[in-house]
């Protein structure tokens, strides 16, 4: 099913009833909030106002008992611009912040959702464990391993609800995919695939470094990245294919797709992984992540092989993502819009018939994302661990960016997932704490 970048901030489901059920305080309390009724108002702030930042919150929007007194952006063009959205659907002036610090010392806000680059995702988020919030947090968690792990360190040290922008943990038909794959009826999985064919990317020009646009707080912008000239083609948006601040399409993409992998197959970590690729569709343009990827890990008794492409959508099965789980009796294929078994065929008296019963793609429907932030505001006053609980999504990302680090050193890595390091090699663990500059340090919880 092919998907565009419309749909893919607005699929959708059911919430998964019963996930993640650990607690991360002793009964039900609920203490950042002014009370413990049911109809008490959460008040959120939202950080990162652009994109997936106004999608997140206008699901939030929806539910009658939460409320947005703060809106925080780096670009003030962005924020005039939410503000008059914002107070034109509720009514309300928000408050304004250029600065998240001056955000989280507002006592009035219950929970913050991040939605900023990928490179400023750790920092606020522990930041906002530390000011006692509870965090919605775009994907992928951290752009490193090490910023996964810290931040998962922040949510318990602080017993903080922190849930990720994985939202497809949350839509009923990926829980029915998964439920098969679970029952046995495919056999012995020995393969499963995961792609990413994504059309509506296109070529991105090359542009001369420019002033900074009026209104941009650019070094804010910048935050623990090296300090480069501005240039359009890595702010907003694009910021997705420059190593700096992101991990193109492996991370951007692969989070939503490796996370139903690991969710099906529980496997822990890989024992190896190895990656190649390269800009084959836009040789000259101004992308830095491989517009075209493959990475195989090797798993206890599986593989996993992802690859991704930007500009095409001929993706495997006829679907420009999805994950297939390949058995030996069929292979169960799914994406955002439905899933489907493909039965093996095998001899039995002469004739040829299926190994097992084939499905015929079913699911979709519903709104995922709405149920997936209702399932952190339900999280919120249970004190439950939400459906993509940091730990589940720092471990996603995490396996993530191992296929980006095989590809950056161009080598078949072994790793300890155990250790969360590679095994004797000094250049692949370089990769897994970043430098942060500036102003900014590395945080420690």
């Amino acid at each position: 099913m092919k998907t565009t970048r419309r749909q893919f901030l607005t699929d959708s489901g059911k919430i998964i009833t019963g996930f993640g059920a650990a607690s991360l305080m002793p009964g039900s309390a609920f203490s950042i909030l002014k009370g413990s009724s049911a109809n008490e108002k959460i008040v959120v702030g939202l950080i990162g106002c652009k994109g997936m930042g106004w999608s997140n919150l206008d699901r939030f929007l929806n539910v009658e008992t939460v409320e947005c007194k703060a809106l925080c952006d780096v670009d003030q063009n962005v924020l005039n611009q939410r503000a008059s959205e914002l107070e034109e659907r509720t009514g309300k002036k928000p408050r304004l912040y250029n600065d998240y610090r001056k955000l989280l010392e507002d006592k009035d806000i219950d929970a913050v959702i991040v939605a900023t680059p990928d490179h400023w995702h750790c920092l606020q988020t522990v930041h906002a464990c530390e000011a006692g919030r509870d965090v919605y947090v775009e994907k992928p968690v951290g752009r490193t391993n090490a910023e996964c792990e810290v931040m998962v360190s922040a949510a318990r040290r602080y017993k903080r609800v922190v849930q990720a922008g994985q939202w497809q943990r949350s839509g009923q038909h990926w829980k029915d995919a998964v439920d098969y794959v679970q029952s046995g009826k495919l056999g012995n999985i020995r393969v499963v695939k995961a792609w990413a064919y994504q059309g509506w990317m296109d070529t991105i020009p090359v542009k001369p470094d420019q002033q900074v646009p009026d209104g941009v707080d650019y070094k804010m912008w910048l935050g623990p990245a090296p300090d480069r000239p501005f240039n359009p083609n890595r702010f907003h948006f694009n910021f997705r294919w420059y190593w700096d601040y992101a991990g193109g399409l492996m991370t951007d993409w692969g989070v939503h797709l490796i996370d139903i992998v690991l969710y099906a197959m529980n496997p822990g970590g890989p024992k190896s992984i190895m990656s190649s690729g390269g800009k084959f569709g836009f040789p000259d343009d101004a992308m830095e992540t491989p517009d075209t990827q493959q990475a195989i890990y090797e798993f206890e008794d599986f593989s996993m092989i992802w690859e991704h492409a930007a500009g095409i959508d001929g993706g495997p099965y006829g679907r420009n993502h999805g994950v297939a789980f390949i058995g030996n009796n069929g292979t169960l294929v799914v994406d955002r819009g439905s899933w489907e078994v493909l039965p093996e065929t095998e001899q039995m008296d002469g004739k040829t018939q299926d190994s097992i019963k084939r499905v015929h793609p079913s699911g979709g429907g519903g709104d995922h994302l709405q149920n997936h932030v209702n399932n952190f505001l339900d999280a919120i006053k249970s004190r439950e661990r939400p459906a993509a609980d940091i730990e589940i999504a720092a471990n996603t990302a995490i396996i993530s960016n191992l296929g980006n680090i095989a590809f950056l050193t161009g080598e078949k890595l072994h790793w300890n997932h155990s250790t969360g390091e590679f095994k004797n090699n000094k250049k692949a663990n370089s990769y897994l704490k970043p430098a942060y500059h500036g102003q900014w340090k590395f945080p420690e919880v």
